[in-house]
Order: C-alpha cells, then sequence, then structure tokens
C-alpha cells in the first residue's frame, strides 16, 4: 500500500483497499460502517482489484476488469479474496479472483472477478472521447449542501462523502426526467484527501467509485433519485485507457442505451479534469420501484 499524504481524509478509503494476506494468495478486506450498513458493490470490486494487483509485477497495469456480483455481502462478516493466477505471459498477465464469505458454517462465494493486466507497446492507433463541456467541480454543490438540502432521507451520505467528494451537476433526488438524445447525467469526483503515488491503488478507487452512480442512469428518463428506487448491481465491467489520479477531480458521465425486465444496462465514461479519456465502464443492474418511502413529486 502507498503511503498516504493527508490521512486525515483518504485513510477512509485507503483502510478499505488496504488488504491483510492471511495466507499465499488469500486476501482479506475489512467494511466500513455506515447508516445503510452494507457492502457497497464498488467496495468489492476494489478491494479484489487490489487482491490482483498484489500478485501481479508492479511494472503492468490492469487494463480492464470485468465481475459478476453474486450473493449479497453480510457487512458482519470478513471477506475473503481468493487470487487464482489465470495466466502470466509475456505481455499479460490474468487474474481470477473469488470473494467469499460464510453463511450459516458454509463458505458462499458473494462476487466474482477477472482482471488482465499488460505490461505496455507502442500504439499503432489512438483516439478517445472528448471530454463534454460542464461547469468545474468548484462552482458545484457538493455532498454537504445536498446532505443539508435533503435532510434524514440523505444523511448516509455523509460517511461516502468523508472518503469521495462529489461535486453535482443536478440534484440527485429531484433530478427532471431526462429524455433523448439528452439522457446523460454527469457528475464529478476526487477521493476526498491525497493518495500515495501507487498506479494500482489509484486504479482500485477509481474502481471504487464508478459503482456509485451508475446505476441511477436506468431510472434517468424517469426522474427524481434513489429514495424512489431500489437497485442492485449484477456485473460490472471497467476499462482502463490510460492512468488516472484519483484523488484530481474526474468527470463522469453516465447513460443507459437499453432497460427491459427489471434490469438497466448503464454505461460511464470517466475523463480526468484536463480532459484524458480515462476509463469506460459498464453495468447491468436490477431496478425496482422502492415501496417503503414515499415518492419524490416530480
Amino acid at each position: 500500500m502507498s503511503e498516504v499524504r493527508d490521512d486525515s481524509q483518504a485513510a477512509a478509503l485507503l483502510a478499505i483497499l488496504d488488504l491483510d494476506e492471511r495466507e499465499t494468495d488469500v486476501f482479506v478486506g475489512q467494511t466500513p460502517s455506515t447508516q445503510r450498513q452494507r457492502i457497497f458493490g464498488g467496495q468489492v470490486a476494489g478491494q479484489a482489484l487490489m487482491a490482483a494487483g498484489r500478485t501481479v509485477p508492479r511494472e503492468r497495469g490492469v487494463h480492464s476488469l470485468h465481475s459478476y456480483f453474486l450473493r449479497p455481502g453480510d457487512p458482519d462478516e470478513e471477506i475473503r479474496y481468493a487470487v487464482d493466477r489465470i495466466r502470466d505471459g509475456r505481455s499479460f498477465t490474468t487474474r481470477r479472483v473469488v470473494a467469499w464469505q460464510t453463511r450459516k458454517g458454509e463458505d458462499v462465494a458473494i462476487f466474482a472477478l477477472t482482471a488482465d493486466f499488460h505490461a505496455g507497446e507502442k500504439p499503432v492507433a489512438e483516439h478517445s472521447l472528448p471530454m463534454p463541456a460542464v461547469p468545474d467541480p468548484e462552482t458545484l454543490p457538493g455532498t454537504a449542501e445536498i446532505a443539508a438540502r435533503h435532510g434524514d432521507r440523505a444523511a448516509w451520505m455523509s460517511a461516502m462523502g468523508r472518503a469521495v467528494d462529489q461535486r453535482f451537476l443536478e440534484d440527485p433526488f429531484t433530478a427532471p426526467p431526462k429524455s433523448p438524445p439528452d439522457t446523460q447525467a454527469r457528475t464529478w469526483f476526487r477521493v476526498a484527501g491525497r493518495l500515495g503515488d501507487d498506479p494500482a491503488v489509484h486504479a482500485a478507487a477509481l474502481t471504487f467509485v464508478s459503482d456509485l452512480t451508475l446505476l441511477g442512469a436506468g431510472f434517468a428518463r424517469l426522474g427524481g433519485g434513489w429514495q424512489d428506487f431500489i437497485g442492485a448491481s449484477l456485473d460490472h465491467a471497467v476499462w482502463f485507457h490510460r492512468p488516472v489520479r484519483a484523488d484530481d477531480w474526474f468527470l463522469y458521465e453516465t447513460d443507459s442505451p437499453a432497460a427491459s425486465a427489471g434490469r438497466a444496462l448503464c454505461f460511464g465514461q470517466i475523463w480526468a479534469a484536463d480532459g484524458t479519456h480515462v476509463a469506460t465502464v459498464a453495468q447491468e443492474g436490477l431496478l425496482r420501484e422502492n415501496t417503503v418511502l414515499p415518492p419524490t413529486p416530480r
């Protein structure tokens, strides 16, 4: 784990990504305490990627990961990440990671990830998507302002805000319905503090954040916010195009091309603040109407 330069803020996320190696290729991660005590999908994906990276030569960076959420995680049980060394080639290194927990005395798999790492080479083709024109993050409301605006129903945001800083282009609780072709949603993110210089940590931190708002694209055409819907990630994939510092501002644009049968397919594009296109994300998730809380007027 790399050195933290501002542990008053970044330590919350770094602690999640700092795994304990219990035995060869078996790592254990911790779950943070939050008001909505549950295991967040990005946490498991980020920890699994860290476990994979701990078995790969440092000079090989991750270029893609593909994963499935198999069962809900139990926040009261530790998560064990078992790494399978699938391939160690001349240019590529492949790892498979299965996350295990104990249920009624038996080990069950809750998550599975395959990650591929590349030595890098001279590009033949080189192109990327341009970053959309959006306001600077410093001019937009953050987590604290949104939480204060919505009171108790937004109180759960405070715990996440200690690890991840967000700037909102629209209120996530009262977003108006979107219509084609303008169905994208955009949010600025950065880890709230300064991480060290280990690229593996930044890739894992970006993976953690990439699960935060992506499934919201599935109900963007309906309007409203998370208080109106219940969602669960089914799978998650990230392609890392270029290195990124997760502790600097990056723009996350999300959209959903299709939704049916209770599932929504969502895509995300991530740009560094200087406009560099650094990652593409894809996820399918389960979406259901929240019948517990009254819906937000639209």
